[in-house]
């Protein structure tokens, strides 16, 4: 769906390259999530590949074609939802959603999309009323509304309580399951867990580490094991992965002791953001 070949980006007043020429794809029909910290680039190319920066370096091609040569009908095929949303606050949620599906030649059932989000009975309301977990909602719906190819979401649930979450996650999901693309940045590591095929770790204005979240677990993670055991007095014991089967200490254990917990030590993607962009995830 997107190629980028050593892209580069610097704003006029800057003295140093935001983008520092790095390469990506996004394969068609998954979801590839775009992370890292705060200020390291993410919302500036996710801006090139819907060309609202235009004076970059390298290549972006959408489809094999240069993303240079697409004219206003680009938009036709992209759906896009800022991390704040912006919506006219004087009219009301169907108003809004009702002049932004005018730009768009195909239109999703919009009414369908508000009652799925639990915003239906609300439509009426002007959206200077809404608490920002209905703007985040509002947002999602103008995102869809276009019947997309490729989703740009940037932090889709942040601000969501658990259950909105959740119904906003499947959205995704059954978008992608019905051939849809989705580039997806988040500070939420739990999204990406559940979401990504495919992520790339920013760093410094380049990409340090392209992988499948389970990959990378396996990549950054100790083959061990940690198992819980006793009944008044509980003992904890490590052991080494591989050759578990045969490892007797283990076997004597599993056999004789109550056991309290079993868990691999794997390492969640919280660390590997911390590893590899050398920042806290909750700065």
């Amino acid at each position: 769906m997107f190629e980028v070949k050593d892209l580069r980006f610097r704003y006029p007043r800057n003295r140093e390259d935001t983008l520092k020429g790095f390469s990506f794809h996004v394969e068609d029909g998954e979801i590839f999530g775009l992370l890292g910290p705060s200020g390291v680039g993410k919302s500036t190319t996710q801006k090139i590949l819907i060309k609202l920066l235009k004076n970059y370096q390298g290549k972006v091609l959408f489809k094999g074609k240069d993303l240079k040569e697409y004219d206003k009908n680009f938009y036709q095929s992209v759906g896009v939802g800022f991390e704040m949303p912006v919506h006219f606050s004087k009219l009301t949620a169907e108003e809004n959603i009702r002049f932004f599906s005018q730009l768009y030649e195909k239109r999703a059932d919009t009414d369908e999309l508000m009652k799925r989000l639990g915003l239906y009975q609300d439509r009426h309301k002007k959206v200077a009323a809404f608490s920002k977990g209905m703007k985040v909602r509002l947002n999602f719906v103008r995102a869809m509304l276009n019947q997309p190819e490729i989703l740009v979401l940037d932090e889709p649930t942040n601000g969501l309580d658990p259950s909105n979450a959740r119904i906003v996650k499947d959205m995704i999901m059954e978008f992608k399951e019905q051939g849809g693309t989705v580039l997806l940045t988040t500070h939420l590591m739990n999204d990406v867990d559940e979401l990504c095929d495919r992520v790339a770790f920013m760093a410094s204005g380049a990409i340090a580490e392209t992988e499948s979240p389970r990959s990378l677990k396996l990549k950054y993670g100790q083959r061990t094991v940690e198992v819980e055991y006793g009944e008044e007095k509980t003992s904890k014991k490590t052991f080494d992965l591989d050759a578990l089967g045969t490892n007797e200490e283990f076997l004597d254990i599993v056999k004789n002791n109550k056991i309290i917990t079993i868990h691999s030590k794997e390492t969640n993607l919280d660390d590997i953001f911390i590893r590899v962009t050398g920042v806290d995830v909750g700065e």
